[in-house]
């Protein structure tokens, strides 16, 4: 009996001992596994070269065969301000999907700053921009397959025609005054429009009998033209032969100058948009009995 005790006492001892290991499971493994991640972490290899797919947004108007397309791999960081692309590429645009590749040195790329791909198009007075930015090298930013999307900016010509046809559709809540004039060669009216004492419209129609007929509209801001489109018609009835169309920046560049014969436009003549301009003068000085306001 006494020796069947002391088997059993023997038997609870080495599980006991069993148990105790088994608490402590491949310490040294454990210990080493964290280490292993952050060696792999900082192993990680820099890519060579970004790439991806530029496309124009829906509805945007295709650029001409001289369009310029410019792509730069900048760091936008703050401490990075002025500093050079680390890479740059400049071509003719082509046409649009395309893809692109740009190559770089990874030795040059700085760990923790902020790196994006910067497209603009640039077609005569339209410039092309980026309405999303497109990072890269970054954690969770993609490398390859980057989706540029471009979009056409309004011209200086087209921002003018756009300011023009919003003013000229507020004139029905403006003030409105009328005024003619009769002389040897020409007859004319005009509807004079005041906005909180300041002119912003004129409308003039101007007979010339068997020379023709013109309608032409003015707007104004701070008491000079900035805008004038006018019609060339045989009689008030008529349909217009021709259309040109005047505006100027604020600092008195022009920038819109159209010539419109039927659907053809082309570049109106400098010298008839100094003609134009120098008739939304006289008429504003007549409306308004030299006061200007």
């Amino acid at each position: 009996m006494r020796k069947t005790v002391l088997s059993l006492m023997s038997v609870a001892t080495l599980a006991l001992a069993g148990c105790n290991n088994a608490s402590h499971p491949s310490q040294s493994t454990d210990s080493t596994a964290p280490a292993s991640a952050n060696t792999a972490a900082a192993a990680a290899p820099v890519p060579s070269q970004v790439s991806g797919t530029i496309t124009l947004r829906a509805g945007t108007p295709a650029p001409s065969a001289n369009a310029t397309l410019v792509l730069n791999l900048a760091d936008v960081s703050s401490t990075a301000v002025g500093s050079a692309p680390l890479a740059s590429k400049t071509s003719p645009a082509g046409s649009f999907p395309q893809s692109f590749t740009l190559s770089f040195n990874p030795a040059e790329v700085k760990p923790g700053d902020l790196y994006v791909i910067q497209a603009s198009l640039t077609d005569g007075d339209r410039k092309y921009t980026m309405p999303i930015q497109a990072p890269v090298l970054a954690k969770g930013s993609k490398n390859d397959g980057v989706a540029i999307e471009l979009l056409a900016e309004q011209t200086p010509s087209e921002k003018i025609l756009a300011e023009f046809a919003e003013a000229k559709a507020q004139i029905g809540g403006m003030k409105i005054s009328h005024g003619t004039k009769l002389e040897a060669s020409d007859s004319r009216g005009w509807q004079l429009f005041r906005q909180a004492g300041e002119v912003k419209y004129i409308r003039e129609e101007v007979d010339y009998g068997d020379k023709g007929y013109t309608s032409t509209d003015y707007a104004y801001k701070d008491g000079k033209p900035w805008a004038i489109v006018q019609e060339t018609k045989a009689s008030r009835d008529g349909k217009p032969s021709a259309i040109d169309r005047a505006g100027w920046s604020d600092d008195g560049t022009l920038v819109l100058k159209q010539h419109q014969v039927g659907s053809d436009v082309q570049p109106l003549d400098p010298a008839v948009a100094a003609t134009l301009r120098k008739q939304a003068v006289a008429i504003l000085a007549m409306a308004t009995g030299g006061k200007n306001k």
